[in-house]
């Protein structure tokens, strides 16, 4: 497939510098020092869906919501911002992360951490998001981020993912639960050279192979319809796109187990050349509003990180000529 100029011309609009910027360094190629790139880049720390993000930021870092109160708490925000390449080091994003750190590594936080019948149970897409954004942030050295990474590879489960399920009876990964944590793992390798962190991205990367991203081993059956609805963002959900970008960023796109899972992804593409979210996790901003969003990620319109996630996974793929 081609991407048409018309969504080419759509992505690059100066409105939304962060998409200019990914779209010109990862889908055309650009060289990170041309003027086209510069100017981008220095206009992501205050585009619209940055300030957005940042409203409200308390003087610790917080935005006067518990940490992970969705999706309005720093946790969420956060991600949020390292996704549309807010600048590493800057002071606002590194403020939040802060706050993020002293939730995750808090004695009330770690008494969530349970060992049972031999399994860490935790909801580790918390711990790999957080990973994610310090490692893209530049503090990936911080003491407090490598007890993350550490962490997330003692808690592995054998077959090469996390579950948060206290069930003594699991004994299957969740989705939910594995891929962003690989994500980080991945993030901090990049920064650090850890192997540690690499050879337990691996697994989880074959864990999410062998399944060829949304079908069960045992019987082949697609384990939920939900998997297969893309969305943007995503949060601590799951679907084959995010579970495609995980692999593009380990180098497994072109494993044949994955093929079904982009097949998938290229029918989904409107006539426009664009793609549009299959629903959404999050309400339009308001206030006080139960799963308000702090951004209008185009809502009922074709969505411009959804399109972007999708033709750079197909460019890695190789289907995109």
């Amino acid at each position: 497939m081609k991407i048409d100029d018309s969504t080419l011309t759509w992505l690059l609009e100066d409105e939304n510098p962060s998409i200019k910027y990914l779209t010109l360094t990862e889908l055309l190629d650009e060289q990170i020092d041309s003027t086209q790139v510069k100017k981008s880049k220095a206009a992501i720390a205050k585009s619209p869906m940055i300030l957005s993000l940042l409203s409200g930021q308390e003087s610790d870092g917080g935005f006067g919501y518990n940490v992970y109160d969705k999706w309005m708490g720093a946790h969420w925000r956060l991600r949020a911002m390292v996704d549309l390449a807010i600048p590493e080091g800057d002071k606002r994003a590194l403020k939040s992360a802060g706050q993020v750190l002293k939730w995750l590594l808090s004695p009330e936080h770690k008494k969530n951490i349970r060992l049972i019948n031999g399994r860490i149970r935790r909801c580790a897409s918390q711990e790999g998001n957080a990973l994610l954004s310090c490692s893209r942030l530049g503090i990936a050295y911080d003491p407090q981020v490598k007890y993350l990474a550490d962490s997330l590879v003692s808690w592995q489960w054998a077959d090469g993912g996390w579950n948060c399920d206290k069930e003594p009876e699991a004994y299957h990964s969740s989705f939910y639960e594995s891929v962003i944590p690989m994500w980080g793992l991945l993030e901090y390798y990049r920064v650090t050279g850890d192997k540690n962190s690499l050879k337990a991205a691996n697994r989880t990367g074959e864990f999410i192979l062998r399944h060829q991203l949304f079908r069960s081993e045992r019987n082949g059956q697609i384990i939920t319809p939900k998997f297969l609805n893309l969305r943007y963002p995503h949060y601590w959900h799951y679907n084959i796109l995010q579970g495609l970008s995980a692999l593009a960023m380990l180098g497994n796109i072109k494993d044949t187990r994955a093929s079904e899972a982009l097949d998938i992804v290229e029918q989904k593409r409107r006539p426009d050349g664009r793609w549009k979210a299959d629903g959404y996790y999050w309400k339009p901003p308001a206030k006080g509003r139960r799963y308000s969003s702090a951004v209008d990620w185009w809502r009922g319109r074709p969505n411009k990180m959804l399109t972007l996630n999708a033709l750079r996974v197909l460019k890695k793929a190789g289907r995109i000529k």
